[in-house]
């Protein structure tokens, strides 16, 4: 996890916000509490300090499904090899605290990451058909293209994106996409050509989850036409995020989905900690909010599609 991704030393189930001179004060979650279970449909649990604690603060605080995101080529074996320790261990930290409630159910969606592109060849295409064959998997992803780092050249990118696409429906699975564009959005603009792909090559028929969602309405149209699942994550609660909170208005409630990417965007107001799946709840909230969604019966409903449509997808 990088350096700059702090988790609290308090080690109980509450959340904390990192001040200054590494101090932290507790944050209260949603007021009021979520009316229903929450899901977070994209999160690298392996990459925190501590799976399982996290796995158990997700229970705590009504999170009770998780897709966990694994890229072969940079992961290895690890994350699946580990998984049911931590949801062992995440039970015995419920029980010692005197909680009876369920572990949170943990999928896994295994793709190689458009970062990693480089590093695709036949020997990680057979580790990635391996993984697909886990009964534990159920998406391939995330994968697409990422024109603001180019941690991979553009092309190798575009190979690997469409070879991924073409495993995904062999192998009768969903795709989650990683989509990020560059400075110039006429030249560097990884959805449209992201799009276009999908369309040469033909959209899963499992379905297609556009993760970490920024566009604004007019960007984002195309994609809710097609019948593309879009998920939101702490990114929409940025000050900075007006063109997201735009675009969130224009998916149809039963296409929505929840995330965190933990540990990465963390949503406010947890910023300057790592974020983690228990982070969730704060975004559900704020996506309530954007969409006008009053806390009561109306929230416990919205809630409860988003949840279903993260089990859909997944199914």
């Amino acid at each position: 996890m990088p350096d700059r991704l702090q988790l609290p030393p308090e080690q109980d189930f509450g959340f904390y916000q990192r001040r200054k001179h590494d101090k932290w004060r507790q944050v209260q979650p949603p007021a009021p509490p979520l009316e229903a279970p929450v899901a977070d449909s994209h999160a690298h649990i392996h990459m925190l300090p501590d799976p399982a604690w996290e796995l158990a603060r997700c229970a705590a605080n009504g999170v009770d499904y998780i897709c966990m995101i694994v890229d072969p080529s940079e992961d290895g074996p690890a994350p699946f090899e580990d998984l049911d320790a931590w949801l062992f261990d995440a039970g015995a930290h419920l029980a010692d605290e005197g909680l009876d409630l369920a572990v949170p159910t943990v999928t896994i969606a295994a793709g190689v990451h458009p970062h990693n592109a480089k590093l695709y060849d036949a020997a990680i295409e057979d580790e990635l058909l391996d993984r697909l064959d886990d009964p534990r998997v159920v998406a391939l992803g995330e994968i697409g293209l990422d024109y603001h780092y180019d941690l991979s050249p553009r092309e190798t990118q575009r190979e690997v994106f469409r070879r991924q696409i073409e495993l995904a429906k062999q192998a009768g699975l969903p795709v989650a996409l990683h989509l990020r564009g560059g400075e110039d959005p006429a030249r560097d603009n990884a959805h449209r050509e992201a799009f276009e792909i999908l369309q040469e090559v033909g959209f899963p028929e499992c379905g297609t989850l556009l993760h970490c969602c920024a566009l604004p309405p007019d960007e984002l149209q195309p994609w809710v036409d097609a019948g593309c699942y879009i998920a939101y994550g702490g990114a929409i609660t940025f000050k900075n995020a007006d063109a997201a909170r735009e675009g969130a208005l224009v998916v149809p409630t039963g296409s929505l989905l929840l995330e965190t990417d933990s540990p990465y965007m963390t949503p406010e107001p947890m910023r300057g900690a790592a974020c983690t799946p228990a982070h969730v709840i704060f975004t559900a909230a704020a996506l309530a909010e954007i969409r006008g969604v009053a806390p009561g019966p109306a929230r416990e409903a919205f809630l409860r599609q988003l949840h279903a449509n993260t089990e859909a997808f997944y199914a």
